[in-house]
């Protein structure tokens, strides 16, 4: 099936890509959504403007449009408009997005799917997330913490690879302090830096952090594309 991907650049959307690849579907096409701010309730903020370095290694085109609200039902009438493009210009059947356990967010995507004639796929949908983890790591998928929000994670996490050897930890971390150990509760997010997909990893080459004592965010000031590798 010919697909749109509501795409992020944190390891869900991409590897939900790389499950419904294996699965026969054809990616046509990238959906970026930049919100207003990190208020929004159903979009994904951190380092946004980054997705165009992994569309490229992935050889993907991307769809982008910019929103001006963080209103939900704005967010949503960008993304029926993105998804109606991605009709007429690449001729899509189908949505795929990395949804574990937003049943908030999947209702919203089935309805506009719905309206626009469109299956929506989620291969990740109802994963466990120490099964779910620990498939990323070993599918080689290689992602940085962008931002931290949740007792148990402190400054330490911001721009930090997630390793095999941090899911003990992690684990032990989300047990006691209570958040989804695959972040799907915004205790956490993510950016890809390479992976399957990926003809070039991303090389980040400026950063900043900002942490206020029990939130932080890792800003990617600088990235290109690592040819060398």
């Amino acid at each position: 099936m010919k697909l749109a991907s509501l795409f992020s650049g944190g390891k869900d959307s991409t590897y939900a890509i790389y499950v419904a690849k294996k699965q026969g579907h054809d990616i046509k096409c990238l959906l970026s959504i930049f919100p207003k701010s990190d208020e929004s309730h159903l979009l994904h903020h951190p380092n946004m403007k980054w997705t165009k370095l992994q569309s490229e290694s992935m050889n993907i085109p991307q769809l982008t449009i910019a929103s001006v609200s963080d209103e939900t039902d704005n967010e949503l009438t960008l993304i029926e408009n993105l998804l109606q493009n991605a009709k007429e210009q690449f001729q899509i059947e189908g949505l795929v997005y990395g949804g574990i356990q937003s049943r908030f967010q999947k209702d919203k995507f089935e309805n506009i799917c719905l309206k626009l004639n469109l299956k929506v796929i989620a291969p990740l949908w109802n994963t466990d997330p120490e099964h779910y983890m620990n498939e990323l790591l070993d599918s080689e998928f290689n992602f940085i913490v962008t931002t931290v929000s949740s007792d148990g994670m402190d400054d330490s996490w911001l721009g930090k690879t997630i390793l095999k050897s941090d899911m003990v930890l992690l684990e032990n971390l989300s047990k006691k302090f209570g958040f989804n150990l695959n972040f799907e509760g915004g205790e956490a997010e993510t950016f890809v830096i390479q992976c399957p997909l990926f003809t070039n990893s991303i090389e980040i080459k400026q950063s900043k952090k900002q942490w206020d004592g029990y939130r932080g965010r890792f800003e990617i000031v600088d990235a290109g594309l690592n040819f060398n590798a």
